[in-house]
């Protein structure tokens, strides 16, 4: 498939916009390694996990000895395996050469898709500008509120714009898009071809993306049932049944506990969103509606979360919104289409309703990604829409009014998004004396990593220009990840949210640096197989060097790193 001028332009425009978000993070600058966004804890933590996974550790690497559980490894799996064919560093391929490649994929895909399914260039061209611009309406109360652009996730949900500080999301997009287009590709020649890869697709979702592997296989589920009611078609449900196998087959190894993650908790996303200053922040409305929920004066409470619930929908898809025109049509004329438009409304609604009621146990806002899918689906659809609107209108003065408006109220969000990644000087870093320390580090045996854990209530109290150390910042796995060894405890952030008890062993090693006993001492170090220290300036045992049995092999004006003899 050919691309015009027009519409390549906008795929470069859009990965360079998406990449700007990702290939600052990740380089040395004067001041150390920077960090925009939430990069400098995402993407330190998948840098960590794919580089122990290149060195063929099935191990959690900021939870050293215990096994990876309860985490959906494919992409990281991926990028420790292109480091280990092309000796890239794995921190340059995941901030600097895999994002452009996912924003460049994920655009021209879109655009092939809608041209397959919707034989319309313009629509196709209008879908694609959608899923790179894509934006809610939280620009409209920033400028309101305080006369600045923003609010990219004051409903809660991200925006187009960040798509790529989620790599996996990303990834799952890809493939969620070849899918669909092996599925309206396939004819007699190659269809049990075509059918296999996309049960390929569609299956290894739950290894890239567990949110889209749930969302996919519910889709296909609702899309198979309707084909077979209408057409007597049974080979999406074929679809379904083979990605539903591969999807277990490659979901228990690593998940056998992951019931327990999530947990029932309806309207915390609308309760949170009216309640919390950092998101709408319309505190009497939340106020009120949860007195009435808890007051049980139903009368009152079921409209008010309806309303909120409109407010969440419409306040996060922006513009996208027109594509509710398109989907009441469909809804008015059910015999009249295909199983594409039955799997993305059946889509759209699952990840709109997971989030209303369920949570992730540790970090309950994760489930919010749910609605990530919803929001590029309905990007699509708001292309189709627009599309179709434009190309019916009657005069050019009606069409380039609507095309200017709809550029006009959609990029803001991107706009003021990008403002957090362009700056010269990052939140985060990591500095040139750790780098030099934990470089040294990499290069030594193999051996459990012990460091201080990570003190949020200092991280708090700290009054540092950014950058601000990654150690002062959150609770990262930045150590693991340069070092290239597993640590003892770290990163307490993704122990939550994959299930770890972490607090145990947080209370083992804040009770060995206060012992006063050496036998005692060296029984931890020894039943915990803890190689090296790592220790900023200032942080000691209570017991000295001799008597913990660990002598110093690096020393600079950051850092001390001790091996502990054998």
């Amino acid at each position: 498939m050919k691309l015009n001028f027009k519409e390549a332009l906008l795929i470069l425009i859009g990965t360079l916009i998406w990449s700007l978000t990702m290939v600052k993070s990740g380089l040395t600058y004067p001041f150390g390694m920077g960090f925009w966004g939430p990069n400098g804890h995402d993407g330190v933590w998948h840098v960590a996990l794919a580089e122990s996974l290149a060195r063929g550790s099935l191990t959690m690497p900021t939870f050293a000895g215990e096994a990876l559980k309860n985490y959906h490894v494919g992409f990281d799996l991926i990028l420790a395996l292109l480091h280990r064919l092309t000796t890239i560093p794995i921190v340059n391929l995941y901030f600097q050469v895999v994002p452009p490649i996912l924003a460049l994929l994920i655009g021209f895909l879109t655009y092939k898709f809608v041209v397959l399914w919707r034989k319309s260039k313009k629509e196709a061209f209008w879908a694609t500008f959608f899923v790179y611009f894509g934006g809610s309406f939280g620009w409209v109360v920033t400028l309101v509120r305080d006369g600045r652009i923003g609010g990219e996730s004051m409903f809660w949900a991200q925006q187009s714009v960040s798509t790529l500080i989620n790599p996996p999301f990303a990834l799952s997009l890809v493939l969620l898009l070849s899918g669909l287009i092996l599925l309206l590709k396939r004819n007699v020649v190659i269809q049990k071809k075509n059918l296999l890869l996309a049960i390929l697709c569609f299956g290894v979702l739950v290894q890239i993306k567990a949110y889209a592997g749930i969302l996919a296989l519910g889709a296909l589920f609702v899309a198979g049932g309707f084909t077979l009611w209408k057409r007597r078609d049974g080979t999406l449900l074929k679809v379904f049944l083979g990605s539903l196998i591969v999807s277990v087959l490659l979901f228990l190894p690593f998940n056998k506990n992951s019931g327990n993650l999530i947990v029932f908790k309806p309207f915390w996303f609308l309760e949170t969103m009216m309640g919390l200053a950092d998101r709408l922040g319309w505190l009497r409305y939340g106020s009120a509606m949860t007195n009435y929920r808890l007051g049980n004066i139903w009368l009152k409470a079921v409209p008010a979360y309806l309303i909120a619930f409109a407010i969440f929908w419409v306040g996060n898809m922006g513009t996208r919104i027109v594509k509710e025109i398109l989907v009441w049509r469909w809804i008015k004329n059910l015999k009249k289409i295909g199983f594409i438009e039955v799997f993305f409304i059946s889509l759209i609604v699952m990840g709109g309703l997971f989030p209303m009621f369920f949570l992730q146990a540790g970090t309950p806002w994760n489930t919010i990604q749910f609605f990530y899918y919803s929001l590029f689906f309905s990007g699509i659809l708001a292309g189709v829409t627009l599309g179709g609107i434009l190309a019916k209108s009657k005069t050019v003065l009606i069409r380039n009014v609507l095309m200017v408006g709809a550029i006009f109220l959609t990029v803001p969000t991107t706009l003021g998004t990008l403002a957090h990644y362009l700056p010269a000087r990052p939140p985060a870093r990591v500095s040139n004396e750790e780098l030099e320390a934990l470089t040294f580090l990499a290069r030594q045996p193999q051996g459990i990593i012990l460091t201080y854990p990570f003190d949020r209530i200092k991280a708090r109290q700290a009054e540092v220009n950014p950058p601000r150390p990654l150690y002062l910042y959150e609770s990262t796995a930045y150590i693991s990840a340069f070092a290239k060894k597993p640590v003892y405890l770290e990163d307490e952030v993704n122990l939550d949210i994959t299930g770890y008890d972490w607090q145990e062993r947080r209370e083992a090693v804040e009770k060995f640096y206060q012992l006063n006993d050496v036998s005692q001492a060296r029984e931890f170090l020894k039943s915990n197989q803890i190689a090296y220290f790592y220790w900023l300036h200032g942080q000691r045992a209570i017991l000295d060097e001799t008597q913990l049995g660990i002598s110093r092999i690096f020393e600079n004006s950051e850092v001390d790193i001790y091996e502990v003899e054998k």
